[in-house]
């Protein structure tokens, strides 16, 4: 790092004080809410669970960081903003990670980071997966009467030689394909796929290991499958039928499906014209793909406007009105695309530059891990109006990225947080809220 001096010349006076700056501030921290994620993650022992269940090759006696640390490192630094490695060769110095970490000493280097995410390999992706559902399961106090199990892929562009990209057609680009099951807020499945399979590849297998495991739970649950058309196939369908499995997922439209829903179409049409206001008219058919052993019962939304008609249909094996079935149950799952964007945009899950195709799943994972800990924020300890809906960015602006003067002593750790920090009383309110933990 360059040693700079002064640079008085830099910056203008106020009145008739000079503005000095200098790099010599000594222990201030800029992310003293670090500490809010550390309340979080023993709380739900999020991170301990992975640590415990991950093999660690390493030699004990000849480590400086043990494989806990390096996980909490590792996710909390996704969460303040630090999305790449060499980010850790300076931050790993800070107080506030060190005391978030349960350390006195610096933490890993970036070689050390990397070393971690290149020892990963399958089974680490299972055991983190298991972890997942462990916080979600704990959440509800009481059995829930029904979930909404939510499937949706997204592109994850790549930039390199990584083992496992391919092109994408719809996308125009080289990139990654990952699997994303989610559960209203709560996260359950990150998987990485390549771009070059069809959108549902192992849907079908995933689904049936989280009905399994919550069936186990809370055998009386009521499961939907909910997804767009690109998760519409046969043996999900025929599964979901056979195990009482409820869903309702998008079907693409072709010409028989158009001609069998004329009348409604018409019916919209004809609306249109009569209001000039665009139009919706609901209904339901039954319908058989050549594939499908039998028919199946399909929603009709048949809409007119200005630029013309919007035809969409749904294919379900659940009860209730069309209308009710589309708007009030469908289209909520768009909300999982602001779940995935903040996995994307706020914790850096597409930062998947690592060669090796198992490290890059490993960076996936961490990023969701990075997530489930503010989502778990978000929704104990922010319950309320105030910022409940927030998402991971606005989070760390307001309570994570908080500077300070950090004191240590051998006997406490004192962390001098600025008088004019607007959040205080929230602040305060987040940290009791986990503080039992």
């Amino acid at each position: 790092m360059t040693d700079c001096t002064e640079q008085i010349e830099l910056f203008a006076p106020v009145g008739c004080r000079w503005v000095e700056v200098k790099f010599e501030g000594g222990d201030v921290t800029s992310d003293a809410g670090v500490l809010l994620l550390r309340q979080v993650d023993r709380r739900i022992g999020l991170l301990q669970r992975v640590a415990e269940r991950l093999p660690d090759p390493r030699d004990p006696n000849r480590c400086r960081h043990s494989l806990l640390h390096l996980l909490r490192q590792r996710v909390y630094g996704l969460c303040q903003g630090y999305e790449d490695l060499d980010d850790h060769d300076t931050w790993r110095h800070d107080l506030a990670l060190q005391t978030s970490c349960e350390r006195v000493s610096p933490g890993a280097s970036s070689p050390t980071l990397c070393r971690l995410e290149n020892r990963m390999d399958r089974l680490t992706a299972k055991v983190i997966h298991e972890v997942f559902l462990e916080p979600f399961i704990a959440s509800f106090e009481t059995p829930p009467d029904r979930l909404i199990l939510d499937f949706d892929a997204t592109d994850d562009p790549v930039h390199g030689a990584q083992e496992g990209r391919f092109f994408h057609g719809y996308y125009d680009q080289y990139c990654f394909l990952p699997l994303y099951v989610f559960c209203g807020n709560q996260l359950l499945v990150a998987y990485l796929r390549p771009s070059k399979i069809d959108a549902a590849r192992h849907a079908g297998a995933i689904l049936k290991c989280l009905v399994q495991r919550l069936r186990a739970v809370w055998p009386e649950v009521t499961l939907l499958f909910r997804a767009d058309s690109g998760f519409c196939r046969r043996r999900i369908l025929g599964w979901c039928e056979r195990n009482g499995v409820g869903y309702l997922v998008g079907l693409a439209k072709n010409s028989r499906l158009m001609k069998q829903a004329e009348p409604w179409r018409q019916e919209a049409q004809a609306r249109f014209a009569a209001q000039s206001e665009k139009q919706r008219v609901f209904g339901e058919m039954a319908y058989a793909a050549g594939t499908w052993k039998h028919p199946r019962r399909v929603i009709v939304k048949a809409e007119h406007g200005p630029k013309g008609e919007n035809p969409r249909f749904l294919v379900t094996n659940r009860e209730g009105e069309p209308q009710a079935l589309y708007e009030d149950v469908y289209c909520a799952r768009g909300d999982m695309e602001n779940r995935i964007k903040e996995q994307q945009l706020g914790l850096f899950a597409d930062r998947t530059s690592c060669h090796h195709w198992w490290a890059n799943q490993f960076r996936l994972l961490l990023a969701s891990l990075g997530y489930i800990l503010l989502e778990t924020l978000r929704r104990l300890g922010l319950a309320g109006p105030e910022l409940a809906s927030a998402q991971c960015a606005t989070l760390r602006v307001r309570l994570l990225k908080v500077g300070g003067v950090v004191l240590r002593n051998t006997r406490r750790i004192r962390f001098l947080l600025p008088d004019a920090y607007p959040w205080q009383d929230l602040f305060w309110r987040v940290a009791e809220r986990f503080a039992s933990g």
